[in-house]
């Protein structure tokens, strides 16, 4: 058997900060933590939260086109165009030629997607309620308006739409 000897003096450090003291990689994380939670109140609906996104800015702005749609919901136009084809083919939402330009389609939700919607948003409720559990009333409104004033920050290196 090898005996491996032991350290007596501390591993060398790059200077680099911890991981978890790195914002992006803390955002990164939040995102996950907001995930799970959406996907365990939501879980028997089969909706992610992209979906219900998408779901939730049709309902607020029907007959958007898919590119309008994608700004508003901070995705790529590739992207929401998967997410489109999956709620279509279930049945959520609808496509239609936009009337002054037949390559333009037109989203709006169908009877279906606005019941399921409904159904959704206690779940949503529930969801950012969990996500903010462990924040006194007063850090969580602290807490949003600093995200806030991040993403307003460096809204120029996404991809939405402007006032989204």
């Amino acid at each position: 058997m090898i005996k491996r000897a032991t350290r007596t003096t501390p591993p060398a450090t790059t200077g680099a900060l911890e991981l978890h003291e790195v914002p992006g990689h803390c955002i990164r994380r939040l995102q996950q933590v907001a995930v799970a939670i959406f996907m365990q109140e939501a879980a028997s609906s089969g909706v992610t939260p992209v979906q219900y996104a998408v779901l939730q800015t049709l309902m607020d702005r029907p007959g958007i086109d898919q590119r309008t749609l994608a700004g508003a919901v901070s995705f790529d136009t590739s992207t929401v165009g998967g997410v489109v084809d999956r709620l279509e083919a279930r049945g959520l939402l609808a496509r239609s030629f936009a009337a002054e330009d037949r390559r333009v389609r037109r989203l709006r939700l169908t009877t279906d997607g606005e019941a399921l919607l409904a159904e959704l948003t206690p779940a949503m409720e529930r969801t950012q309620e969990r996500i903010l559990e462990p924040l006194a009333a007063e850090e969580r409104e602290s807490f949003m308006h600093m995200m806030q004033r991040v993403i307003g920050h460096h809204e120029n290196l996404s991809r939405t739409e402007p006032g989204a």
